[in-house]
């Protein structure tokens, strides 16, 4: 934990009354935020009254602001930890005497600029012990019991303001857990190794199974298994499923693993598809060699037809993200990513945004210690959490632009899903000036409907 020595002054007041601690959640994906569920949950087990906000889903409530002596932010991306930053200038409006901690992965990745710019103290994980603990020594050593006079705090929004599972002619509320910390795989351009350096470890299954219950009384009938690799820890995951299975037969759910897990662990995807799993995210990224071999991801164009042949042989759908745009992808790996797409007729199996994604580097990547980027010219932009990188080909940042223009537009516009992706490639065809890319596949009956989360992907 990370903390500015100059805030540290004794707080006399009662960190165990009603909202005195606050915590707020900036964005997780369009999900019920798992830094609220699981801190919430371990802080109220200690005796503390705990109050909640989340803001990609309600207003900020002033008067909680003003009351609280401890305010928590979840930072467990990028965005939210931009969200974040504007959120402490407001905080501190409203209640400057307050102590700021900011917790999740990019937390302490950024800990020199946040600790200078009004935030007290950087955690570096979700789990709650450090939290819990940096409470205590801030407040009164032993527990106060308060008369709540009918206070009501911690109660989190309903599921039914986040986003929805969705297929053809079917809707579904999600529920959202996670069933391990950390990954065991070191992916250059994550931001979890730097936090994690190549470690997992399993959350109690009783624990996993207690918030599924609790979110399915709440009206879920689908989850989103939101762990960074669900295949970390296979037959873990296997076990729970299982459980939720015999407890709620008709729940579906999501998870996403990577490719050479899909491989590895082919055999028992027969059986997530009996559990209920109607479709699995993995990140591709490329299929340029280049690019996976910079990024360490350890698959192959090959793979990911041979996992695609896998995942849609046990009739459950693969979504797999990209990141299309780094230093080392050329116009040809862009269009061959679309030519992927089309060739495998995974047109709505795609949300548009993936198609502008444009690589993230921040403070402490472990992309900063690969020869291939170590020759760039990096600019660390502060404000940004990022370094920031030109392509060596002009085309590219203009094609970036371009295509993050057009999909911002489209979406807002509610133009179809594949409309968009024909779109995208007409742009980058024509600054390539070839037709060596084609498409093969362009009426909507060709590209089969794909289950989603109504959220689209951002980092």
């Amino acid at each position: 934990m990370l903390f500015n020595m100059e805030t540290q002054a004794q707080i006399t007041s009662a960190m165990h009354a009603p909202g005195a601690v606050l915590l707020i959640s900036c964005y997780e994906l369009g999900h019920r935020p798992i830094g609220l569920i699981r801190p919430l949950q371990s802080l109220k087990a200690a005796g503390f009254a705990p109050d909640v906000i989340d803001i990609a889903v309600e207003p900020l409530d002033t008067e909680k602001v003003a009351q609280a002596r401890f305010i928590g932010i979840s930072v467990p991306m990028h965005t939210a930890l931009r969200l974040g930053v504007h959120l402490v200038h407001r905080i501190r409006q409203i209640n400057r005497d307050v102590s700021v901690c900011m917790y999740g992965l990019y937390a302490t990745l950024n800990a020199d600029y946040l600790l200078s710019h009004g935030v007290d103290f950087c955690i570096a994980n979700t789990e709650s012990r450090e939290l819990i603990g940096l409470i205590e020594s801030l407040g009164k050593k032993k527990q106060i019991t308060t008369d709540d006079n009918g206070i009501s705090v911690g109660k989190l929004s309903p599921l039914e303001v986040y986003a929805q599972f969705e297929d053809v002619g079917e809707k579904r509320i999600v529920g959202y857990t996670e069933t391990t910390h950390g990954c065991k795989h070191l992916c250059t351009h994550c931001p979890i190794p730097p936090i994690y350096n190549g470690k997992f470890s399993v959350i109690d299954r009783d624990t996993v199974l207690a918030e599924i219950q609790e979110q399915v009384s709440q009206g879920a009938t689908h989850i989103t298994f939101g762990d960074p690799d669900f295949l970390n820890g296979p037959m873990h995951g296997l076990r729970i499923l299982r459980a939720m299975h015999d407890a709620f037969p008709n729940l579906t759910f999501d998870f996403t693993t990577k490719v050479e897990h899909i491989l590895k662990h082919r055999k028992h995807f027969p059986e997530f598809a009996q559990l209920g799993c109607r479709f699995i995210i993995s990140a591709v990224e490329s299929l340029s060699d280049t690019v996976l071999t910079v990024l360490e991801k350890h698959h192959t164009r090959d793979d990911v037809k041979t996992a695609l042949d896998i995942v849609h042989g046990a009739g459950i759908a693969l979504r797999p993200t990209w990141v299309p745009f780094t230093p080392w992808t050329t116009l040809d790996d862009y269009l061959e990513i679309l030519q992927f797409v089309d060739t495998h007729r995974l047109g709505y199996h795609v949300d548009p945004v993936q198609y502008a994604v444009r690589l993230l580097i921040p403070p402490g990547s472990y992309l900063l210690n690969r020869p291939e980027t170590k020759v760039l010219s990096l600019t660390l932009d502060e404000a940004a959490f990022s370094y920031t990188w030109v392509h060596s080909d002009v085309r590219m940042d203009e094609l970036h632009k371009t295509v993050n223009t057009l999909v911002e537009n489209d979406v807002r516009a509610g133009v179809d899903t594949l409309e968009t992706f024909y779109r995208i490639w007409a742009l980058a065809t024509d600054m390539q000036h070839s037709s060596r890319h084609t498409p093969l596949y362009r009426s909507k009956e060709a590209h089969p409907p794909a289950p989603r989360i109504t959220e689209a992907w951002f980092c």
